[in-house]
């Protein structure tokens, strides 16, 4: 990137800092987050001049850098507040959920394959795009309604990290499909549990002995604990992303493993916290849904409208009615059904990133692949202004459940 492409990138992002600051303003005495308004000011660039400059090679690359870091500090964030103990004493539920609404919007996926004529291998694969969840998109929303330590906030947290390792094992499969018709290695999903396994193992040491030796190492100001922070986050993120589990896992998990250490520090332990989360919700996190609505692309709804929609809904109805199955087991009050249901809904990078391996690899043609992206940015634009009117009309409801196992109708 030369000087003068540097200093327009740099005048581009005042001018969508300036307007999402401006919304913002509205957004908030509306009771909506005010996060939300970079993703429909990018949203609505997306296809003017000003758009297709930012989505050019040249700036695309580095928004896109500042947008994944944008999700590494949004959930270190989030996992910072998020307690293992109460973490686990919803274990059972979370995956029971998880497990429903994976397997409900996958086998209707499977079935809009099927009746509209494709083969069964394929309609496997397109059924198992149906299932994953972008929680990064949803997370940020349940923070500034205070419901990250709700039961919403758990079941919502803990089933997209189980889903996100589903996620994983998803590419894997595909990746090894496409290796087996182009007569390439399948040696993909092996290679993902061997990651995992190390992952786990790390995770223990560092939670068990590690950081507790490293945060005596240097006097207890707030520069110290911010740069082991750093050291945490991206130790696992990027350790994460190489043995393909995503960088959503390692983030989520370096906060977790560092939440200790806040604890420990007091006052030192606050300040930090506060200087993530303003970081996090005042540049990179914005930087995220930036990259959200400029990549959000509609052309493909009016392009292949019918195909695009049912693949939408199968997802979208799928995972509510997996979620609901929870309300006559006695494990959520349907007000929580629809709140967490709506916002497993979100999608983001999954869809696509299969969709694009699937079209290169010539196993789909360009009418489902455009269906697919058109489906996935459907999503990604009005599952969080839907969550965010729901939690808004029912937010201290929500609230009154906190991490309890009471179920209140």
């Amino acid at each position: 990137m030369t000087e003068l492409q540097l200093g327009e990138l740099l005048l581009d992002l005042a001018l969508l800092f300036g307007a999402t600051y401006l919304l913002a303003g509205l957004l908030t005495k509306a009771r909506i987050p005010g996060i939300l308004a970079a993703l429909i000011i990018a949203m609505a660039v997306h296809y003017t001049p000003f758009g297709h400059r930012l989505l050019s090679p040249e700036f695309n690359v580095p928004l896109n850098f500042l947008s994944q870091l944008g999700v590494m500090f949004l959930l270190f964030f989030i996992g910072l507040q998020i307690d293992p103990v109460e973490m686990r004493h919803s274990s059972g539920d979370i995956v029971r959920l998880t497990i429903l609404n994976t397997i409900v919007p996958f086998m209707f996926g499977v079935w809009v394959m099927l009746a509209l004529g494709y083969d069964w291998m394929l309609a496997f694969v397109i059924g198992m795009t149906r299932m994953p969840t972008a929680e990064a998109v949803i997370v940020p929303i349940l923070d500034e309604f205070q419901l990250i330590r709700t039961r919403v906030g758990t079941f919502i947290i803990g089933a997209g990290v189980l889903d996100d390792v589903i996620e994983v094992f998803l590419v894997a499969f595909v990746s090894v499909w496409i290796g087996e018709k182009s007569g390439g290695a399948t040696n993909g999903i092996s290679s993902v549990f061997i990651g995992s396994t190390v992952f786990v193992l790390l995770a223990w040491f560092n939670y068990r002995l590690l950081i507790g030796l490293l945060v005596r190492w240097l006097p207890r100001r707030p520069r110290n604990l911010l740069l082991l922070s750093m050291v945490v986050l991206f130790g696992f993120s990027g350790f994460s992303q190489y043995v393909e589990l995503g960088m959503v896992v390692g983030a989520i998990t370096a906060g977790v493993l560092m939440r200790p250490a806040f604890n420990g520090m007091g006052r030192v332990g606050e300040q930090v916290t506060q200087a993530i989360q303003s970081v996090s919700y005042g540049f990179l996190g914005l930087m995220f849904f930036f990259w959200v609505g400029l990549n959000a692309d509609l052309e493909g709804m009016v392009r292949e409208p019918l195909l695009a929609l049912l693949l939408f809904l199968a997802a979208f109805l799928g995972k509510l009615a997996g979620v609901f199955i929870m309300v006559p087991l006695k494990k959520l009050s349907v007000r929580e059904a629809w709140t967490i249901g709506i916002g497993l809904n979100a999608r983001l990078t999954t869809e696509i990133i299969i969709a694009q391996l699937l079209l290169s690899s010539n196993l789909i043609d360009i009418h489902l692949f455009t269906a697919l992206i058109a489906a996935s940015s459907v999503s990604t634009i009005v599952v969080p202004l839907l969550f965010a009117f729901m939690v808004r009309q029912w937010g201290d409801k929500l609230q009154e459940t906190g991490n309890t196992k009471k179920v209140i109708s």
